[in-house]
């Protein structure tokens, strides 16, 4: 009999730790928990990458396709100058004013690729990603690919963000070297900017740069291993309570 309650327990606990990372559901993409105090769940690569190292596509903020040419005249959101927006716009000056601050799911590069549960992260999430009492960033080479690897304090667990650098024009800038990605987040004073992070610092580029995109969550959802973890406690509690005639807590 004991001999089966600790088979069980320990079916548990593997199954406890592999529920905390993963898939979630039945979606394709990964995640990462590094217990943030938000909560905020990373995802393991770029929109339009398969691996951690891999750069994926490049997008202009507020738009969900990559492109061949990053300029303003192929910029969905304007009128072909920066003067011209047609939408998130907080100055009359830089076009007209909706007061929008934020990307919609629909303009959103991470929800409109990858579905309703995944976001562009907001510059807030950047901040608390970067933040030295939560993680520490190193300079990493991941498969001959440059970037950072970003580790969590409270369970060592990390992410990978490889230097994409970024789209101008037609041309990739600074491949191999910058690590900067788009948040969600508008520049309200010069609306024709938004905001983005580099592994140094948050700052911004004209909307029109093509910048790669890493998704994030909040919503842990139930999983068909959560299920399973239940069933196993379920069954590991009759046992137990017929052994030691108690009701046991579940293992954490």
């Amino acid at each position: 009999m004991k001999k089966t309650i600790i088979t069980l327990i320990t079916l548990i606990v593997c199954i406890n730790l592999h529920a905390q990372e993963g898939k979630q559901g039945n979606e394709s993409h990964e995640y990462v928990d590094l217990g943030l105090p938000s909560g905020t769940l990373w995802a393991t690569c770029n929109v339009g990458a398969s691996k951690p190292e891999e750069y994926g596509n490049y997008f202009a903020w507020g738009e969900s396709e990559p492109k061949d040419s990053y300029k303003w005249s192929t910029y969905k959101w304007c009128n072909g100058s920066d003067s011209t927006m047609t939408k998130y716009c907080t100055d009359s000056i830089y076009g007209t004013v909706d007061n929008k601050k934020e990307l919609l799911p629909e303009d959103d590069a991470a929800t409109a690729n990858w579905g309703n549960n995944w976001r562009m992260p907001s510059l807030e999430q950047f901040e608390e990603l970067y933040n030295p009492d939560y993680t520490t960033a190193d300079i990493m080479t991941l498969n001959g690919v440059k970037g950072r690897k970003l580790t969590s304090k409270k369970n060592g667990k990390s992410i990978f963000l490889p230097s994409a650098g970024y789209r101008n024009n037609t041309s990739i800038v600074h491949a191999g070297i910058k690590v900067d990605y788009w948040t969600r987040s508008l520049i309200t004073t010069s609306c024709n900017n938004a905001y983005y992070r580099s592994y140094i610092v948050s700052a911004y580029y004209p909307r029109l740069v093509g910048l790669p995109v890493r998704p994030v969550r909040k919503e842990k959802v139930p999983t068909k291993t959560s299920k399973k973890k239940s069933a196993v406690m379920d069954a590991s509690s009759l046992l137990l309570e017929k052994e030691n005639n108690t009701t046991p807590r579940e293992i954490k």
